[in-house]
């Protein structure tokens, strides 16, 4: 997986995940990927600062892009031994997975168990192209895969299972 900075024609940037370079490429030949703020789907990679470690700096803990939000009370609490900077970035990176589902699932058709199918489908020009969610086992994933038909998962998060 990759995560791009993006920012679209009118200047709003936000990030997103992608499988690789290609599937970016892709997608937004495709007109998927979309800003989240205003819907346009002319939209380009922005720049970003890469996270380069030196050898000191491995063993300290990353610097976050921007200040985490300050937890209030009724926020969860703060394990022993956690530091404050580990769950504030896994609250928000949790919020953001979230994010990505729910925008999934509000902006694409759930095709159920025909998911392998209907992939196959839009791959080789059967049908129109759409985006669509659904079920499939492993080994149909890495089918599809070695088809040259891009997937990936949907995040799943630990409050899902409830």
């Amino acid at each position: 997986m990759i995560r791009y900075a993006l920012r679209c024609e009118r200047d709003h940037t936000f990030e997103s995940w992608f499988q690789s370079s290609s599937a970016y490429d892709s997608q937004v030949k495709r007109k998927l990927v979309e800003c989240p703020a205003c819907g346009s789907t002319k939209v380009e990679k922005a720049i970003m600062a890469p996270r380069i470690v030196s050898k000191k700096g491995r063993d300290a803990a990353p610097v976050p892009a921007a200040p985490a939000p300050v937890p209030t009370p009724a926020q969860e609490v703060i394990p022993p031994g956690s530091t404050s900077l580990m769950m504030a970035q896994e609250r928000e990176l949790r919020a953001k997975l979230k994010e990505l589902r729910d925008h999934i699932v509000k902006n694409a058709d759930d095709v159920g168990e025909r998911f392998p199918t209907e992939a196959r489908k839009m791959h080789y020009g059967e049908t129109e192209h759409r985006p669509i969610y659904g079920e499939a086992s492993l080994d149909e994933a890495r089918e599809l895969i070695e088809e040259g038909i891009e997937v990936a998962p949907i995040p799943v998060l630990p409050d899902d299972r409830n």
